[in-house]
């Protein structure tokens, strides 16, 4: 299976209009599959649910604040 084929990308509400952002989609096996909206069939990088969760609780608790 391609990831392009996976059930549904998700991205933000809050991403930037002009399509520059991420989206995600959740995969058969329970990953996460994160891709460029700009370019879907390009590159896409999976992780654990293990992996996102680590990175939503950083991302919560202000550690990539610096970044935005």
């Amino acid at each position: 299976m391609h990831l392009q084929e996976t059930r549904r990308w998700r991205k933000s509400s809050a991403s930037n209009p002009t399509g520059n952002c991420v989206e995600l989609a959740e995969l058969p096996d329970g990953g996460v599959a994160v891709r460029n909206s700009r370019h879907p069939t390009g590159p896409t990088l999976v992780y654990t649910r293990a992996e996102i969760a680590a990175f939503i609780r950083g991302v919560r608790a202000g550690e990539f604040d610096d970044l935005g």
